[in-house]
């Protein structure tokens, strides 16, 4: 067995598909300190720098006190709910205007639980082909079918709607609206007519928009007006609330489903208390002081040519991208290599992710090493 399993890891070795834990001194913000030096972060989903943030984290505790324990030892329905719960998922509902919400240990057990939940034996899922990996997995889970179109294929997916639709009891489009490894952005508005025309379920994940795009920073659902169109909206509180869990709004009907079907929440022991009252008082008390901040980090963003916070820059081949990124640790930014299977075969890339504190003139050197550079196929 284990002759195997060392099989495998040399193969991965000789391919650069190999990941190791990175051991760092410490983070402070938008700065990592690794190896000895201190590095602009540009790895990170820390996109409002309220993480890692001596400054926040002292208000926070000044205002927590003691009040919230740093354990829940209890899975939601049993005795892990406590007021600061409700509390957080009332405020969410109601900020999105949606009848009800739940909370969800991470970005990963929301997608992972809905997708298994919702889509039932006789219904039928219909995903962008780039959806994150725990969407996908939850659709594997389900009992349901689902089909995959070419990302931000419009006509494709209609094709698909024509050809399959009415196979179907009920079904779903399922669609992150920033993608995480492309950073381009979800057609809301022509999902949103597909949706209507073909009767389906709409569920947009917004985990990398949540706190970046919309006056409220509810995400692109807000930023084009279509929250009341989409069915359950998911987001995360693990990126720019620098906090931890994951939320999913919609009807009550829904809610009060997936608290009864969706196996990730059933079965999983509740955040901490502390860490729910955290991301309740970051939504509360800083989100609406961001607004500022956010617009001219995406500015920055599309002045470096991305359309959104998260701008890949495609390399190609696994080792030139681990090369591409040491070139650029050795000039004071640290960015990882991101390889299949995150990413399809040949598309192996560095995925810079901006955050708000970030000044233009800091990616200045960053910029000319990587328009310098003879292994980079395209930078976006």
């Amino acid at each position: 067995m284990y002759e195997d399993y060392k099989n495998i890891l040399s193969e991965l070795k000789s391919h650069s598909h190999f990941r190791v834990l990175k051991h760092f001194a410490d983070k402070d913000e938008k700065f990592i300190y690794y190896k000895g030096k201190k590095l602009l972060n540009l790895s990170s989903n820390n996109y409002l720098n309220f993480a890692d943030n001596v400054q926040i984290t002292g208000e926070f505790l000044d205002y927590a006190g003691k009040k919230y324990s740093l354990g829940s030892a209890s899975s939601r329905l049993l005795t892990g709910t406590l007021p600061v719960y409700d509390e957080l998922e009332t405020l969410l509902a109601d900020l999105y205007g949606k009848e009800a919400a739940l909370l969800y240990n991470s970005g990963y057990h929301a997608n992972v639980g809905i997708s298994s939940a919702l889509n039932k034996k006789g219904d039928v899922v219909f995903s962008d082909k780039l959806n994150h990996a725990s969407i996908i997995d939850g659709m594997q889970l389900s009992q349901g079918k689902f089909f995959r179109y070419p990302h931000n294929d419009m006509e494709a997916l209609e094709n698909l709607l024509i050809r399959e639709r009415e196979n179907y009891n009920n079904a779903f489009i399922i669609t992150e609206s920033v993608f995480s490894m492309d950073g381009d952005i979800a057609d809301l508005e022509k999902i949103v007519e597909l949706k209507k025309k073909y009767n389906c379920g709409l569920i947009i994940d917004e985990a990398h928009a949540f706190g970046v795009f919309g006056e409220k920073g509810l995400g692109v659902a807000e930023e084009t007006g279509l929250i009341d169109d989409i069915d359950l909206i998911v987001g995360t509180f693990g990126k720019a609330v620098g906090s931890m869990g994951a939320f999913a709004v919609g009807s009550g009907v829904l809610i009060d489903f997936l608290i009864n079907k969706s196996r990730s929440f059933i079965f999983s022991t509740a955040l901490p208390p502390i860490n729910i009252a955290f991301s309740k008082w970051i939504i509360e008390t800083k989100f609406p002081k961001t607004l500022k901040n956010r617009r001219r980090m995406l500015e920055i963003a599309k002045n470096m040519g991305g359309k959104s916070h998260i701008i890949p820059v495609i390399v190609g081949e696994n080792k030139d991208t681990v090369d591409l990124c040491e070139v650029l640790f050795h000039n004071g930014y640290f960015t990882l290599p991101i390889r299949p299977p995150t990413v399809p075969a040949g598309t192996s890339r560095i995925r810079l992710s901006l955050t708000c504190e970030i000044e233009e003139e800091e990616l200045r050197i960053l910029k000319e090493k990587i328009c310098e550079s003879t292994l980079v196929k395209q930078a976006e």
